[in-house]
């Protein structure tokens, strides 16, 4: 288990009865074909992964996509260069790869933005903070594309291996040991990955990247705080606490990290055009 993921963790391919189930109906609701790191990690807890799912899904269904977008409209982010259609061509990628591209990015940035305020408002609703935000209208909803299968990091290249392990240290302070799900799902095309490490270095070395994560976790505890007042727990399991500590460090680790590093990457390709 441990040697597959960054943290412990039930795969996809290994979920079998309440956990299976469970990952089917969270790839339901969110209309995507994963299940993201946290949820798997909350598997290996007792009681954890059933109680949070039962406990964010009411949010998922209701307020929390309007929360999720007005967090992403609040993200400053800083200017980058844009990957031109004759860039990423010449680069080797063909309008087929792009879209999949496009479609991981789109993917991470619905997913990253709702994972943050719903774990957030968890979090939040057992130790309350002070002040609250308005949603957005007219957010987003899932876009139930197919992605390609999440590569194990073994499958990969060695020097591929770097190159992620190097990317997940960007924006990160405290907490490298969890691999963002993001670079792997990108490690299907290295030279896009090349790019965005060309792209990302500066802003990583003049400290833009920091600033950006700091500024989303106090997003996620502002717009967390407004949606913590729809949430219906039910009875905890004894596990509440180690379930929370998982939440947390997603939240302020890979989660605030990549819901700042996927925007800026996802503004900065250039979208095929439709034929």
């Amino acid at each position: 288990m441990q040697k597959k993921e960054s943290v412990p963790s039930i795969l996809e391919s290994e979920a079998t009865g309440k956990v299976a189930e469970i990952y089917a109906d969270i790839r339901q609701v969110l209309g995507t074909s994963i299940v993201n790191l946290i949820w798997r990690n909350l598997a290996t807890i007792p009681g954890a992964l059933e109680w949070t799912w039962i406990t964010a899904r009411p949010l998922y269904l209701g307020p929390a996509p309007d929360y999720a977008d007005a967090g992403r409209r609040a993200i400053d982010l800083p200017a980058v260069p844009s990957f031109s259609r004759d860039t990423l061509a010449a680069a080797g990628l063909s309008n087929d790869d792009v879209v999949k591209i496009t479609d991981i990015l789109d993917s991470y940035y619905y997913t990253n933005a709702l994972a943050l305020v719903v774990l957030s408002a968890l979090a939040i609703h057992f130790e309350p903070t002070q002040g609250t935000v308005r949603p957005s209208d007219g957010a987003p909803r899932p876009l139930g594309v197919k992605l390609p299968e999440l590569p194990p990091m073994q499958s990969l290249k060695p020097e591929m291996v770097r190159l992620i392990e190097e990317l997940n240290g960007f924006g990160e302070d405290t907490d490298k040991s969890l691999i963002a799900s993001m670079y792997r799902h990108l490690g299907y095309w290295p030279t896009y990955l090349s790019l965005v490490r060309t792209m990302l270095v500066p802003l990583e070395t003049n400290g833009q990247l920091h600033t950006l994560t700091r500024s989303i976790r106090d997003l996620a505890r502002l717009h967390g705080r407004g949606l913590a007042q729809h949430l219906r727990p039910s009875t905890p399991p004894d596990t509440l606490q180690q379930a929370l500590a998982s939440c947390r460090r997603f939240v302020d680790h890979p989660i605030s990290r990549m819901t700042g590093i996927c925007s800026l990457i996802r503004r900065a390709t250039d979208r095929p055009r439709a034929p």
